[in-house]
């Protein structure tokens, strides 16, 4: 009896041990696994860009979604920069609003890299002199760093099969390379960009069509169209430049709407910057915005200025909105000075100094810059004395080397003063003009055309548009090419050419106006293009 109830006494011991060891396992793996599933993977996007070796576009946005095997800082110093150059191209994730945010993942407003400080000489805001060395280049910008490198990054970017040089989801096109995150970043619809076979939409693709609904406006309607611009009011008969619309080959574009484009700057400054050209859509651009104010009345010009060739900024408040849509004019983007060459004080473009109004645009909400149109042989000067940078004018500078570094000096200026957190940035590309027989001041014409061409098979891709392209590549605050150049350079029959004043006034046949742009007529296109990328990029929800 003593033995069995010895052997009872260990038989129940041996059960509570192996008890105590199955729960304890069981708690462990439980455990296990809820850790695994409270720590997120690291997940991080790194955004391409990659030229179409053909026009030298920026075609397509790379996205590639890795673990921390990528960096964005080794992606940077190996000239891949991390600014999102948007250019024509669509493709937005849709949050639950329908409308995409505009994602910062790239860049921080706060980011203190010491690799991205761009001069480090600059004492304060209110002097945007760049010290530079005798190639054009700040010795500690990152603009000199990305100079050297230049033909590593060309390589990189543009000659190297990406599937070689970063691995990933591949879908290629026409000279076209796209990475795509996920079966679920799909493009906005509705008001967003309709897609028709599910790639990318290159709106610089497509051609004019006739639209009943057009114009948005008339010089009836809208008080700010100025004299030179005002085609129909100095004496136009035709009138069918004002009905046609873009429409791009592969997808729909959202048409403008004034009301939802007013909430989206409800509260803050849209300014544009730049030359008269700029100033063309900055005029459509308030025309546009009219068509929503039932009463005139509450939008007005902060000074009460009246909207003429003289006056070179303004600012139109939009009273219940609490916005406003400003024009600063700046022919060159950089300092127009005054030096001694010899004896003589002499006209010159200070290639590495900002405009003196630059201090006005800093904290805009939206900023729109343009600058090509007073880059030519004949308001340059042909490049003899004329460029200068600090004490040195050079006593002959190639006009696209001229053009190259006063956009590194604009560049150089917006990563230093642009909170990208806070603003959007775009740079228009450059607009073509259409003179025949001659250039504007050699009896160059444009009055015979009444519609667009059929097709630009003549057409060259303007450098000056590379040049920008290039340098936004290499900069830290995301900015958006908005390429309209190519849509442009079939309407022939959009300038005001004899119909630049009133009747009584008209221009002679040997100064008529083929660069700037009627209104209504193509700047209303471009602001169409703006607000599409607002639309479907700002960081709101209607």
């Amino acid at each position: 009896m003593e033995r069995q109830r010895s052997f009872s006494v260990k038989t129940s011991t041996f059960l509570v041990f192996s008890l105590a060891i199955c729960s304890s396992v069981i708690f462990l793996v439980v455990f296990s696994i809820w850790v695994v599933k409270a720590i997120p993977a690291v997940h991080q996007e790194t955004h391409f860009q990659v030229r179409n070796p053909a026009l030298g576009l920026a075609v397509k946005p790379l996205t590639v979604h890795s673990s921390t095997a990528f960096s964005t800082d080794n992606l940077s110093t190996s000239g891949v920069s991390n600014s999102v150059l948007v250019g024509t191209q669509f493709r937005i994730p849709r949050n639950r609003s329908g409308f995409a945010n505009f994602s910062r993942n790239e860049v921080s407003g706060d980011e203190k890299d010491e690799d991205h400080v761009v001069n480090r000489d600059l004492a304060d805001d209110g002097d945007d002199t760049l010290s530079r060395n005798t190639s054009g280049f700040s010795e500690d910008s990152i603009f000199m760093r990305l100079h050297k490198m230049e033909n590593e990054s060309k390589v990189l970017v543009e000659g190297m099969p990406m599937g070689d040089a970063v691995k990933g989801n591949v879908t290629t096109g026409q000279q076209n390379v796209s990475y795509t995150s996920s079966e679920k970043d799909e493009v906005s619809n509705g008001e967003g960009i309709k897609q028709k076979n599910g790639s990318f939409c290159d709106v610089t693709k497509g051609r004019w069509v006739l639209d009943g609904k057009l114009p948005l406006y008339t010089n009836g309607s809208c008080p700010f169209i100025d004299e030179g611009f005002n085609c129909e009011g100095n004496g136009r008969l035709n009138k069918g430049y004002m009905k046609w619309r873009w429409q791009p080959q592969d997808c729909e574009i959202p048409r403008f709407n004034a009301t939802k484009m007013l909430e989206l700057i409800r509260g803050k400054r849209l300014v544009f910057v730049g030359d008269s050209i700029n100033r063309n859509q900055w005029e459509s651009m308030l025309c546009l915005l009219m068509g929503a104010i039932k009463d005139p009345r509450r939008v007005y010009e902060a000074r009460g200025r009246r909207v003429t060739k003289e006056k070179g900024d303004y600012s139109f408040k939009f009273v219940d909105y609490k916005c406003t849509v400003e024009y600063y004019v700046t022919h060159f983007l950089v300092h127009e000075s005054k030096a001694r060459v010899g004896k003589k004080r002499v006209q010159t473009l200070r290639i590495d100094t900002m405009d003196r109004g630059s201090s006005r645009w800093k904290r805009a909400d939206i900023l729109v810059f343009n600058s090509a149109h007073w880059w030519n042989h004949f308001k340059t000067k042909a490049g003899t004395n004329y460029y200068q940078e600090g004490d040195q004018v050079h006593p002959r500078l190639d006009v696209l080397t001229a053009f190259r570094r006063s956009i590194i000096t604009w560049a150089s200026w917006v990563d230093k003063h642009i909170n990208p957190s806070k603003t959007r940035v775009f740079f228009r590309s450059s607009a073509p003009s259409h003179f025949r027989g001659g250039q504007w001041n050699s009896g160059g014409h444009c009055r015979e055309a009444i519609q667009p061409l059929n097709e630009t098979s003549g057409f060259i891709y303007p450098e000056k548009n590379r040049i920008v392209e290039d340098v936004i590549r290499r900069m830290r605050t995301p900015v958006t090419f908005l390429n309209v150049t190519g849509l442009s350079e079939y309407r022939t029959d959009g300038h005001p050419s004899v119909y630049g004043r009133k009747s009584g006034k008209i221009y002679s046949s040997s100064a008529e106006d083929c660069s700037h742009w009627c209104l209504p007529g193509v700047p209303d296109t471009w602001n169409e293009l703006l607000y599409s990328h607002l639309q479907l990029t700002w960081k709101r929800d209607l």
